[in-house]
């Protein structure tokens, strides 16, 4: 039977339970973007801006580590959503075991692979001399925290997948408050610069991993592990690694495009780039809901797969759409009404402000598009279909750098092209996300493992 500390998502009104599943993942995405920017200014200000840049020169390297543990932990929550939606408790439990072995062996060969070869990433990524000494020292130290970044990524992604999105949110902001406190207390009290910033965030992240666990194994049944489920599964294994990877390609394939559109955008000057990392930044905030919504979706449409309930499926990816669309023109008239304003928090210049205004309602009429590349991969994610996530990937990175070279070559458009370009692409992607919806694969998949 399944205890209240999890979610059936396969009875019940499927607006009620992705609503109340969204929240708490919107709630901790805002919060990280709110932590992230004081995190900043915490190294901007106190250590300094070299500092800032060598931290920031791992952004990069980082964000690929992390997109990789992000996506298996991601094809391991599918799997549990499925056999929990299925009330197979066996599987449910041998899923969970066998995502030790798959979390705990990518975690060591990151965390091995990067710290040996830190400075010669580095090189690759073109960081400057005058900052890689400390670059290298935050990324190894990085590096060797990976396990425990790793831990609190599956444990959230089994929470979710058994419908608890809201005990993930708690260690976050834990976790976060923690962080910035011994941030402040390792570089103000002790001096250490970039390697207690590093060393600040390892701690936080081992205490929302270890919080995860013990919580886990106090209150939710699935987590107490017997002998018999300890023994490595291979298929389950191999299955954790077919769902997940393509996720993860998906998000560096994504980071790829925007770097390569960022090239575009550097070669029209610093208003514009201006303009464009500032429209950036409010885009973060934006996609935030829909991100959420297709996580919600994820968990719902395994559940319901594992159950066999495809109409229940289609039920919520109707209701999803309504969502997305409601939010979407909701945003319309805020950039239209207020852009100006929005823009002005950010910059005073007015030269970028003008730029910026115009991009951001050029932007808004595209944010359903932007929904709705969100709601299908959701949908696709939790069924299995989660190979699509890596041609929606190149899919992204091909319109990407293809429009942005064709738009911003046009004459009467010029740097107008970029944005034109951003909504293009979403307009694109999203049509090809419903046509795979819509053509209907993920109801005939091959079951998981058994």
């Amino acid at each position: 039977m399944k205890k209240k500390t999890t979610v059936d998502m396969t009875v019940g009104s499927p607006l009620r339970h992705m609503v109340k599943f969204t929240l708490p993942l919107l709630l901790g995405n805002l919060f990280q973007q709110l932590y992230n920017m004081v995190d900043s200014v915490v190294v901007g200000n106190y250590v300094g801006p070299d500092a800032l840049a060598a931290v920031g020169a791992c952004g990069s390297m980082n964000f690929l580590f992390v997109s990789l543990s992000t996506g298996l932990a991601t094809g391991i929550g599918i799997l549990v959503s499925q056999f929990f939606g299925a009330g197979d408790e066996k599987r449910v439990r041998k899923a969970i075991a066998n995502a030790v072995y798959v979390l705990f062996g990518v975690a060591m060969c990151v965390s091995i692979l990067g710290v040996l070869f830190c400075p010669q990433l580095l090189a690759l990524l073109q960081t400057p001399e005058s900052v890689i000494g400390n670059s290298v020292i935050y990324m190894r130290t990085a590096c060797a925290g990976m396990i425990f970044v790793t831990t609190y990524n599956g444990m959230a992604a089994l929470l979710r997948a058994l419908g608890d999105s809201r005990t993930p949110l708690y260690f976050l902001i834990m976790s976060s408050v923690i962080n910035v406190v011994l941030d402040l207390v390792f570089v103000l009290r002790f001096g250490l610069g970039v390697f207690g910033v590093a060393i600040a965030t390892i701690i936080a992240q081992a205490f929302s991993a270890i919080a995860c666990i013990i919580y886990a194994y106090k209150k939710i049944s699935y987590f107490r592990l017997r002998r018999e489920h300890m023994k490595p599964d291979r298929g389950m294994i191999v299955t954790s690694f077919r769902l997940g990877v393509p996720i993860a390609l998906q998000n560096s394939m994504i980071a790829v495009s925007c770097m390569a559109l960022q090239g575009v955008v550097n070669t029209f000057g610093e208003t514009v780039m201006a303009a464009y990392t500032i429209i950036g930044r409010i885009e973060q905030i934006v996609q935030q809901p829909y991100s959420s919504l297709a996580m919600a979706l994820t968990t719902y449409s395994g559940q319901n797969i594992g159950a066999g309930n495809t109409e229940r499926v289609k039920k919520g990816f109707r209701q999803a759409t309504l969502m997305a669309l409601i939010f979407s023109l909701c945003l319309i008239p805020i950039a239209y009404l207020l852009g100006e304003q929005i823009i002005g928090i950010f910059v005073k210049d007015a030269e970028v402000i003008r730029i910026g205004t115009t991009a951001l309602r050029i932007n808004s009429l595209c944010y359903f598009a932007l929904g709705m590349i969100y709601v299908p991969r959701g949908v696709l994610n939790g069924c299995g279909d989660s190979t699509f996530a890596l041609i929606n990937g190149i899919v992204e990175v091909v319109c990407r750098i293809s429009f942005s070279q064709i738009l911003t070559a046009i004459p009467v458009l010029g740097f107008w092209g970029i944005w034109l370009t951003t909504g293009a692409t979403w307009v694109t992607t999203a049509l090809i996300c419903v046509a795979r919806y819509m053509k209907g694969k993920w109801k005939v998949l091959p079951k998981q493992h058994s």
